[in-house]
């Protein structure tokens, strides 16, 4: 072969690969280019359905959050005896099954969330093991009075995870 075939053939196949190259570009953008609109199309779809979902969770949790307050467990639950421990006990022991019974919920909220509402029931069964340990206080009925006046005092643990929450959902709209 000669240097003029040689050239030729050069001048022939440049550019077809030249050609080649671009559309190997081109269509390698294009599907990396859909494969994006289909995640994003799954994902917003996805978001969609679970929206609901989330706003449930954080309807029950404050649900939650509202049984647990002490002004409302404490009018909810009355002493059967005279004796305080007993109602400690009595209360802590409804405060966990309504934990307990929300435990699901932590999936559809954020984690920062549900720290929130773990350290709002463990401060209310704080308050409550604290304020039993008192030795001014002799009876249940006792117990519950006090436990009463200092809510008047400071804002329940209940309160302000609730603020918390209400604050993330109204964060939800902008997603």
């Amino acid at each position: 072969m000669s240097s003029d075939k040689i050239i030729e053939l050069a001048f022939y196949t440049l550019p077809a690969l030249i050609t080649g190259g671009v559309a190997y570009y081109f269509f390698s953008m294009h599907t990396r280019n859909e494969e994006g609109r289909r995640r994003y199309l799954i994902h917003k779809e996805a978001q969609k359905n679970a929206l609901p979902l989330r706003l449930q969770a954080y309807e029950r949790l404050t649900l939650f959050l509202e049984r647990i307050n002490p002004a409302k467990i404490l009018i909810r639950i009355t002493p059967q005896s005279s004796n305080k421990h007993d109602y400690e006990e009595y209360l802590v022991s409804q405060i966990e099954v309504e934990y307990e019974h929300n435990l699901s919920q932590q999936i559809y909220i954020s984690s920062e969330s549900w720290d929130i509402v773990t350290t709002a029931k463990n401060a209310t069964i704080q308050m409550v093991r604290k304020t039993t340990a008192d030795p001014a206080i002799a009876t249940a009925q006792e117990l519950r009075e006090t436990l009463l006046k200092n809510l008047f005092d400071k804002q329940s643990p209940s309160s302000v995870a609730i603020a918390h929450l209400k604050n993330e959902v109204s964060g939800l709209w902008s997603e």
